[in-house]
């Protein structure tokens, strides 16, 4: 989804951020290693982080990463987090396979590894953080648009290309659960290609050959963008909610507007303070990432492990008039 291409698409910055020196040697040193520095959304992720370190107390967060988004740039990070024999490396991967091999060295050295948002292959780590799962996706992008029909209404769907892997099982999750919410019939589906252009195009030809449509859902952070300023230039801002998923960033302007009630994505300073929790958790009690364990994450719950040593953090975070201030000038 092109969420994630936006966020490496970010400017990155020099420099590593590192947690205050004068915390005891004896804490537990939690290495956060990112994609690239200078990240809204990975910066968010590091309070997180901090957070989950002030509750535990005996934690030391070091945030760092590579100042472009290259596997060779975070090989070197790892490389160097090795030879400062931290506790635990909790990683978002640049390239699933080109890290393994470091990876690995850190865990013969009895270093935890975890990856969270974008993974590593599962020799390189212990376990992986998704940010959410397909069917808790499938079944939010349906629930944000039923929760403004309470009479049930017609919706379209706006996804990116027919080829999208991701799109297309988050829509047959949304189908499989059609069946919660009466009333609601799902009209058309359309591709804008995850080009603005198109998106909007297809937008607006919805609105003309649907009249009395009540929703655009677009899981996409281009289309979804696109959408609503097609609501808006058809002067059709409450009559037509669009939501789905995307970017506080880009969707502050269209629920000011009221062209969109509320959209999802995950909330990376959730993801943060989960990967720190579930980093400490394996590196100090004991506890075996294996298919079917249940390991705490604090404030989140627990996370439960599938036969590849995954799981899936929580539903997707809502944004709404309610908290959009708040994140959208972090991602």
């Amino acid at each position: 989804m092109s969420v994630f291409t936006k966020l490496l698409a970010t400017a990155a910055v020099a420099g590593a951020m590192f947690a205050s020196p004068a915390l005891a040697q004896d804490n537990v040193r939690v290495a956060l290693v990112v994609k690239a520095l200078g990240i809204g959304f990975f910066e968010a992720a590091a309070k997180g982080a901090e957070e989950a370190a002030a509750e535990l107390g005996n934690v030391e967060v070091i945030y760092t990463g590579p100042t472009d988004t290259t596997a060779e740039g975070q090989i070197e990070v790892i490389n160097a987090l090795i030879a400062q024999k931290v506790d635990a490396i909790a990683i978002s991967a640049n390239d699933t396979d080109a890290l393994v091999p470091a990876l690995k060295r850190a865990m013969q050295r009895g270093i935890t590894v975890i990856s969270w948002d974008s993974g590593v292959a599962p020799e390189g780590r212990q376990l992986h953080l998704n940010p959410s799962s397909n069917p808790l996706i499938g079944n939010m992008i349906i629930k944000l648009a039923a929760d403004h029909l309470p009479d049930g209404g017609q919706v379209a769907l706006l996804s990116a290309t027919t080829t999208s892997t991701n799109q297309n099982i988050w829509m047959e999750e949304m189908n499989k659960v059609m069946g919660n919410y009466p009333g609601v019939e799902v009209v058309a589906t359309v591709y804008g290609d995850d080009l603005a252009d198109k998106s909007y195009r297809e937008a607006t030809g919805l609105m003309q050959s649907y009249p009395d449509l009540d929703a655009i859902i677009a899981p996409t952070s281009v289309g979804i963008v696109a959408a609503a300023q097609a609501v808006v230039d058809a002067g059709k801002v409450g009559q037509v909610n669009v939501t789905g998923l995307g970017l506080p960033s880009e969707m502050a302007g269209a629920i000011e507007s009221g062209a969109s009630q509320s959209f999802a994505i995950w909330n990376p300073i959730d993801l943060g303070y989960s990967a720190t929790m579930l980093a400490y958790e394996l590196s100090q009690n004991g506890i075996e990432a294996a298919p079917g364990a249940e390991i705490p994450m604090g404030r989140m719950g627990t996370l439960t492990l599938d036969e590849k040593n995954e799981g899936a953090m929580a539903d997707p975070f809502v944004y709404d008039s309610s908290n959009i201030d708040a994140f959208k000038s972090i991602f």
